[in-house]
């Protein structure tokens, strides 16, 4: 019976924002307006630390790493919620969308992984200066960003195969705009024990462990900057890990609206609007928030931009 229930379901219905049929328009253009923000200006954060050499250094590597992971990140989510939206299709096909929920979980694992490692790059910059160069070097830094991108790819697959074999006996709908794993865990009716107990053990390694290294480094970091006798000395301390500090607290705080939020608060409408958040206006956040932050990269942009000009 399991057997034939999971050849049964071929495709998902993602019912997306349907249930607001009279704002398709606006929520598509609003939707695709911050795509394409997201995608440019991670595109030219890009850009600009590849094309100027004093950007060369790790903290700006590693932001091109993040850069590059929102730029994915959009790129699986979204188009799928633009094509609904255009076209009234809300289709996709089973194994399309096992390949989202296992893409979304692997790049939100990697970012988790990246922003730790990020992390340790502030207080190593922060808390051993003189020593900062020895530290974080470039093999250093290629080793953190791989560790990062393979586990984060590696940890997701067991949830992708236990998911592939669930029985979909329930509905092909899902009151979704992406193939979220919570959505497709309520839609089964296989035993799940195997993936909770899996979940859990992935939230200790990639979620509660990053996030402790996270704040045991900023507890340094704080701690040490305190302890400068110069305010000029800790104001610009305060500036190099006020973007990172910035991008820790939308991401861990999306995150959390979306997966911990007590039971009396979940509801469809919730679940969409949240991710919608992290999806979409994230993405968009971070490269804004790059820049603004930091007078280095508004400086390298300023010339970049101009030389361009310049050409045309």
């Amino acid at each position: 019976m399991g057997k034939e229930n999971r050849t049964s379901v071929t495709e998902f219905i993602l019912l997306g924002f349907s249930d607001y049929p009279h704002l398709q328009l606006p929520i598509f253009l609003t939707v695709f307006l911050i795509f394409l923000i997201s995608l440019l200006g991670n595109l030219m954060f890009l850009i600009t630390v590849c094309a100027d050499p004093h950007l060369q250094k790790p903290m700006y590597f590693f932001l091109s790493n993040l850069s590059f992971l929102d730029i994915c990140n959009i790129s699986v989510t979204l188009p799928t919620l633009l094509k609904s939206l255009l076209t009234g299709n809300m289709l996709i096909s089973f194994s399309v969308c096992i390949v989202q929920m296992y893409v979304f979980l692997s790049l939100t694992a990697t970012e988790v992984l990246l922003l730790a490692a990020m992390a340790y790059d502030r207080y190593v910059a922060i808390c051993n200066p003189l020593h900062y160069v020895l530290i974080m070097n470039r093999r250093v830094c290629v080793l953190l960003a791989s560790v990062s991108w393979i586990l984060g790819l590696i940890e997701v697959m067991p949830q992708a195969i236990m998911t592939s074999q669930f029985s979909f006996c329930r509905s092909n709908e899902i009151n979704h705009f992406f193939c979220d794993l919570t959505v497709l865990m309520k839609r089964s009716c296989s035993d799940l024990l195997n993936l909770v107990i899996w979940i859990l053990i992935e939230g200790v390694f990639v979620g509660i462990t990053p996030f402790g290294l996270i704040l045991t480094s900023y507890i340094f970091i704080i701690s040490s900057i305190l302890k400068m006798n110069s305010a000029t000395g800790r104001h610009k301390a305060f500036s190099t890990c006020s973007s990172h500090l910035i991008i820790v607290i939308l991401f861990y705080g999306s995150i959390t609206c979306m997966y911990m939020r007590p039971p009396s608060m979940y509801s469809p409408k919730q679940d969409k609007l949240f991710s919608l958040l992290y999806t979409s206006l994230i993405p968009m956040l971070n490269p804004i928030i790059y820049s603004l932050k930091n007078k280095e990269v508004k400086q390298s942009l300023s010339k970049l931009i101009g030389t361009t000009e310049t050409k045309v």
